[in-house]
């Protein structure tokens, strides 16, 4: 079997594709206090919340347990409206080898937004499970920031 794989959702949401883009490229700080089960997240290493070289701190709800781990963007596309970010840090480590979390907003046809998730991960070996919690988070995460955007 082989310890590669990808896992994507894509969610329907009622703020504009631009204000998802927004939000994830030029005010990431904000999500802590839009998504219920994001609990705090704080600037690991640099000064500037989306710069490449930035690595920031997050404590989050995975699976009903309090977990953390520290993030790099690695690429923005702001035509896609695309962000790729790298997860990394013990509580990832030592399960992944590679741990990739995908963004996009797409502008559909008939006028609606979809938010895409995807997962790229390698697990380390083949007792450790495919990372679902995540997806599940993302999805929960994404109705309560869509909820949220629409207020504001």
């Amino acid at each position: 079997m082989t310890l590669l794989g990808k896992i994507s959702t894509e969610i329907g949401v009622h703020a504009t594709a631009e204000k998802w883009f927004n939000l994830f490229a030029k005010q990431l700080h904000d999500v802590q206090h839009l998504a219920e089960r994001v609990h705090g997240t704080k600037l690991h290493h640099g000064e500037d919340w989306h710069h490449n070289d930035t690595i920031k701190h997050w404590t989050y709800v995975i699976d009903g347990k309090v977990t953390t781990c520290h993030e790099s963007i690695e690429s923005v596309d702001e035509e896609n409206k695309t962000i790729n970010y790298k997860l990394f840090g013990e509580e990832i480590d030592h399960k992944f080898k590679v741990f990739k979390l995908i963004f996009q907003a797409i502008d559909k046809e008939n006028h609606g937004v979809i938010i895409k998730w995807t997962i790229e991960y390698e697990r380390v070996d083949e007792e450790v499970e495919p990372p679902y919690g995540y997806i599940e988070y993302v999805h929960k995460c994404t109705s309560d920031i869509d909820g949220n955007l629409l207020k504001a």
